[in-house]
């Protein structure tokens, strides 16, 4: 039996249509460019951004199904992390904000479409810095905008989760007040190991083979229950972890494969 790796790589994928879509997200980003900027200009929040998110969701492929209670603005989302595509369908589906690394930043467009949606940055080299990085995510939960986390720090197989790190959840042990702990599960199904980014393949070669797949792609929001409150960071993690893997199918099933027999 092939690899799932060697089974995802074997998955057809077209150039022509990865650059289609490229086109097609241009003339999104064209389209929406104006009322962002006249809403920007006006000094309040453009709802714009998470249209256009989900909007690119849609374009590359993702048909996207929400379940659960809706977030409350002052969450903390804790997310599994399989692509890049997680930030098109969470971004879009949840209206939420993103910690990131601080590299992302000084990415060409990239970083100015993630300055558009508030995104946190986080300097993982300023290791000194840790509780400044944690006070700034205590104050992000304080305004109207859930604020989102990938705590496996990368992109897994989604075959089976990443320990979660634990250090930036010091900033919600306990929360704020108002503030909750979200754990979300990004279910991709049966397509995650053609969609997932991991084993080294590069980044633009990732994109063009995703966009280059043909059909679409059903994939599952769950919005979990909120953790309940906690002082303890690691536990929040554990608990987090738990949950994920239990709501995602391509995991449980993975399990299942994986079990011995008697």
């Amino acid at each position: 039996m092939a690899s799932r790796s060697t089974a995802a790589a074997e998955m057809p994928s077209s150039r022509l249509r990865a650059y289609g879509r490229i086109a097609r997200l241009a003339l999104l980003f064209l389209a929406y460019l104006p009322p962002h900027l006249i809403a920007w200009s006006g000094g309040r929040r453009s709802p714009w951004p998470p249209r256009f998110l989900a909007r690119a969701a849609h374009i590359s492929g993702a048909r996207v199904r929400i379940e659960g209670e809706r977030l409350d603005p002052h969450s903390l989302i804790l997310a599994n992390h399989t692509s890049w595509l997680d930030i098109l369908i969470l971004g879009g589906a949840t209206e939420t904000r993103f910690v990131s690394k601080a590299e992302v930043a000084g990415v060409p467009l990239i970083g100015w479409l993630s300055d558009q949606n508030h995104t946190l940055y986080i300097d993982r080299a300023e290791r000194g810095d840790a509780h400044g990085q944690v006070r700034r995510i205590a104050t992000a939960l304080g305004e109207p905008q859930p604020l989102a986390i990938f705590p496996e720090g990368t992109t897994g197989d989604g075959r089976a989760l990443l320990p979660f790190r634990s250090t930036l959840l010091h900033a919600v042990a306990p929360p704020p007040r108002e503030a909750s702990v979200r754990p979300v599960a990004i279910d991709y199904h049966d397509q995650v190991d053609a969609i997932a980014w991991h084993g080294g393949e590069p980044g633009l070669a990732n994109v063009l083979r995703v966009l280059g797949l043909g059909g679409t792609r059903s994939v599952t929001v769950r919005l979990l229950d909120p953790l309940p409150h906690s002082s303890d960071r690691k536990a929040l993690a554990r608990s987090a972890h738990a949950a994920i893997g239990a709501a995602l199918s391509s995991v449980a099933r993975s399990n299942a494969l994986e079990a011995p027999t008697t």
